[in-house]
């Protein structure tokens, strides 16, 4: 029996944003804003562990810019607010110009699912426009319709690894959680999913390849392509999967249902 739901993150799981989007659309956005603001690659690592754009910035001003003030007349919650919207814009751009691709094998599980009838949802932490540009410039404009639930950041009141994000996606779905599929890229998103009961596959991206996935039923380095299956690292499952797989609906149906792959999934 196939999964009842497929949940997917966004920054990092359905494509490689962090690296590729957000961080150079946050640097744009501060040096439109005057700011001699330049957050590098390590820098950026370390800001990851705060989840939420925003929530960065304020970080980013506690830890490296002590003595900052805004200007006159501006609250340190208006600058946030407005440097963010700035950095989405310059994200959007950057997805438009076809800046960032989907992972391998994303497009493909997410037809299966829809040829299947399997429903479809976003529990994510970043912004629903971020979410909207992303699937309308690599999947097509009728993509983000191809989602029954969207739960994005400024939906919750507590972001991952706060299970709530998976918690509201379950409930409007209206289906077990135990028989969903969470797919992430991060500790936090696999502690937010678990928290709420589902079951997870990570796909480590750039900056969370060296993190705890402890509790995935399966860590992939990414979800395969026929002819191209993705490397298995880790996993309660890992041992039944084998060394490689594609992850597709009956490798997932396996899993969930704590059979082990099935042949069409594991590479033989």
């Amino acid at each position: 029996m196939a999964p009842a739901a497929l949940i997917f993150d966004v920054d990092g799981t359905l494509a490689e944003t962090e690296h590729e989007g957000h961080r150079p659309a946050f640097n744009e956005a501060f040096r439109e804003a005057g700011l001699d603001w330049r957050w590098d690659e390590d820098l950026y690592g370390e800001l990851l562990a705060v989840t939420g754009g925003k929530e960065r910035i304020r970080r980013y001003i506690e830890r490296h810019r002590p003595g900052f003030r805004p200007p006159a007349g501006v609250s340190l919650d208006e600058l946030v607010a407005r440097l963010h919207r700035a950095k989405n814009a310059a994200f959007a751009r950057r997805v438009r110009e076809g800046a960032l691709g989907l992972r391998p094998g994303v497009a493909r599980l997410l037809r299966e699912a829809r040829a299947a009838g399997v429903p479809l949802a976003i529990a994510t932490t970043t912004s629903p426009e971020n979410v909207e540009a992303l699937l309308r410039h690599t999947l097509g404009a009728d993509a983000p319709g191809w989602f029954d639930v969207v739960v994005a950041g400024d939906m919750v009141s507590a972001k991952k690894p706060s299970p709530e994000v998976y918690e509201r996606a379950v409930q409007a779905l209206g289906v077990d959680p135990g028989r969903c599929v969470a797919f992430e890229d991060s500790a936090h998103g696999v502690a937010a999913a678990r928290g709420a009961g589902v079951p997870v596959v990570v796909t480590p991206s750039h900056y969370t390849r060296g993190e705890d996935f402890d509790g995935a039923i399966l860590v992939v380095e990414h979800l395969g392509e026929p002819g191209s299956p993705a490397r298995v690292l880790d996993g309660t499952a890992a041992a039944r999967v084998g060394p490689r797989c594609v992850v597709d609906l009956a490798l997932l149906a396996g899993l969930v249902a704590g059979t082990g792959a099935s042949a069409g999934g594991a590479a033989r």
